[in-house]
C-alpha cells in the first residue's frame, strides 16, 4: 500500500502554483496601461471626431465660397447690364445688386438670417483693393456652427467665413501697357488733357508707380486699373475709379500672328503727289510728304525695315488697312520698321472688320526690341479706327480731338501721352476686340 503522503504532491504543487502567480500578479504593474488607456480613450475620440469635424467645416466653406463668387459675380453682372456701365454709377442702376447676391446664395443654402447665416453684400466693396470702384460687389457669407466632438477641447462655435469681390463691365478698355514691371509704363506727360470718352485706361505694371502722371497732365476716363500704384492720383479724374492692385488685363492681340510675306514691291517708297497705293511689301520705309494725298486700297502693307514716316500737312485714308512693321532679317534687332507719325499730319484710317487681322490698323512686330519707340504725334487729325498694336513698343501719343467719336485702341509695352488728345471705344462693327476682363471674380 502507498504512502497517502504520495497523494498528496499533486495538491501542494497546484496551491505552490497558485501562490505563485498571486505573488506574480501583486508584483505586475502591467495593469497600468488599462488606467491609461482608460484615461486616454476619450482624447483620441475627441482628436477623431476633431478629424471628422474638420473636413464637415472644409466642405462647408467650399460650399460657402462657391456662394459667395457666383453671388458676387451675378451682382456685378446684373449692376452694369442695368446701366452702371455708361458711367452714371447710379443707385438705381444698382438696385438689384443685393436681391440678387441673396438669391444665388439662396440657391446655394446660405439663406440670411438663417441657420445662423449673415449675408452681407457691398457696393462698393468695404476692403480690399477695389473699395473705391462703384461697379465692384463684394459677398460675405458668415456661418455659425456647434461644436460635435470637439467640444472637449473648446466650447466656442466655429465660424466659416467666405468672401468674393467681383468687378462688372470693365472691358471697356482703349488703352493698355503690357509691361509687367517698369516704372512709368503707363504716362502722361505732355501738360494737356486726355480724355478717354467713355473708356479705360489698364496698365499692367507692379511698380509702385508704374502709372504716372506729370505735372499739370489730366488724364479724364471712365475708369483706370493699375496692378502697382500710381505716383499722383490727382493727375487721373474718373467716373468709375481709380484702381490700383487691379488685376493684370491680358493682352487681347497675343494670339495673332504676323502673315508670311517674301520680296519687295517697293523699295524707299516716298510720296509727294496725290495717289492710290496698293497693297505689298515695302522695303526700307515709306514716307510721305507735306502736301502729299495718298489713298490706301483696302489689304495689308508690310513696312520692311525702315520708317513708317507720315510729315507734317500730309493726308493718308484707306479703309480696310492694316499696316505692319516688321522685319524680314528678324535677327537684326535694328531692322524692324517703326512708327514716326509727325505734328500736322492727317489720317484717317481704319482697320479691317474681318479675318485674321481683324481691328488691327498698325501692327508692331512682337519680335522688335522691347522699347522701340513708336510716335503717334499727329495730333487733332490723327483719327486710326482700330487697335494701334505695338506689344514691344514704346507708344508715344498725341491724338486727337476726331478719334472722341470713333474706335481707337493704343496697346503697347508701354503708353506715353505727350500732348493731349481723345480716344474711345465705340467698337461695335469695328473688328476690334475688348480690351479687359468683362465682369470678372478679382479677389
Amino acid at each position: 500500500m502507498k504512502n497517502d503522503s504520495s497523494r498528496d504532491c499533486p495538491a501542494r504543487a497546484r496551491a505552490s502554483r497558485f501562490r505563485n502567480l498571486v505573488s506574480r500578479f501583486r508584483r505586475d504593474e502591467s495593469g497600468s496601461y488599462f488606467i491609461i488607456a482608460g484615461l486616454v480613450t476619450p482624447a483620441l475620440i475627441g482628436l477623431v471626431g476633431l478629424g471628422t469635424e474638420y473636413g464637415l467645416w472644409m466642405y462647408t466653406h467650399q460650399n460657402a465660397q462657391s456662394a459667395a463668387d457666383a453671388a458676387a459675380f451675378s451682382a456685378a453682372q446684373s449692376y452694369s447690364i442695368n446701366g452702371a456701365g455708361s458711367g452714371s454709377g447710379s443707385l438705381s442702376a444698382g438696385s438689384n445688386v443685393i436681391s440678387e447676391a441673396d438669391a444665388i446664395a439662396a440657391s446655394f443654402g446660405f439663406v440670411d438670417g438663417q441657420n445662423n447665416t449673415t449675408v452681407t453684400v457691398n457696393r462698393p466693396p468695404t476692403s480690399g483693393s477695389l473699395r473705391t470702384a462703384p461697379n465692384g460687389v463684394e459677398v460675405i457669407i458668415t456661418q455659425s456652427q456647434s461644436r460635435i466632438f470637439s467640444a472637449l477641447w473648446n466650447q466656442g462655435n466655429v465660424t466659416i467665413r467666405a468672401r468674393s469681390v467681383a468687378l462688372g463691365n470693365s472691358a471697356l478698355g482703349c488703352v493698355l501697357a503690357l509691361d509687367r514691371t517698369v516704372t512709368k509704363a503707363a504716362l502722361n506727360s505732355g501738360g494737356g488733357t486726355v480724355n478717354l470718352n467713355g473708356c479705360d485706361l489698364y496698365d499692367d505694371s507692379s511698380d509702385t508707380a508704374g502709372l504716372y502722371g506729370g505735372g499739370s497732365s489730366i488724364v479724364m476716363a471712365r475708369q483706370v486699373g493699375v496692378v502697382g500704384g500710381v505716383n499722383d492720383p490727382s493727375g487721373f479724374q474718373t467716373t468709375q475709379g481709380l484702381l490700383t492692385h487691379f488685376p493684370v488685363v491680358p493682352d487681347p492681340y497675343a494670339d495673332v500672328n504676323i502673315p508670311a510675306f517674301s520680296g519687295c514691291d517697293k523699295n524707299n517708297f516716298s510720296s509727294k503727289n496725290t495717289q492710290t497705293i496698293n497693297p505689298g511689301v515695302y522695303c526700307n520705309g515709306m514716307q510721305f510728304n507735306a502736301g502729299t494725298t495718298v489713298t490706301f486700297s483696302p489689304g495689308v502693307y508690310y513696312v520692311d525695315g525702315g520708317t513708317f514716316q507720315v510729315n507734317g500737312g500730309a493726308s493718308l485714308n484707306g479703309t480696310g488697312v492694316t499696316i505692319i512693321l516688321t522685319s524680314s532679317t528678324p535677327s537684326k534687332p535694328s531692322s524692324f520698321a517703326t512708327a514716326a507719325i509727325n505734328g500736322g499730319a492727317s489720317l484717317n484710317i481704319a482697320a479691317p472688320t474681318s479675318g485674321s487681322l481683324s481691328g488691327l490698323v498698325f501692327f508692331g512686330d512682337r519680335r522688335a526690341a522691347v522699347g522701340t519707340a513708336e510716335k503717334f504725334n499727329g495730333g487733332m487729325d490723327q483719327v486710326l479706327t482700330g487697335a494701334v498694336y505695338f506689344p514691344t513698343g514704346a507708344v508715344q501719343w498725341a491724338g486727337g480731338a476726331g478719334t472722341s467719336t470713333n474706335c481707337t485702341q493704343v496697346i503697347g509695352d508701354t503708353v506715353n501721352f505727350t500732348g493731349g488728345g481723345a480716344l474711345a471705344v465705340h467698337c461695335e462693327d469695328d473688328g476690334t476686340r475688348a480690351i479687359g476682363l468683362g465682369t470678372s471674380l478679382v479677389e
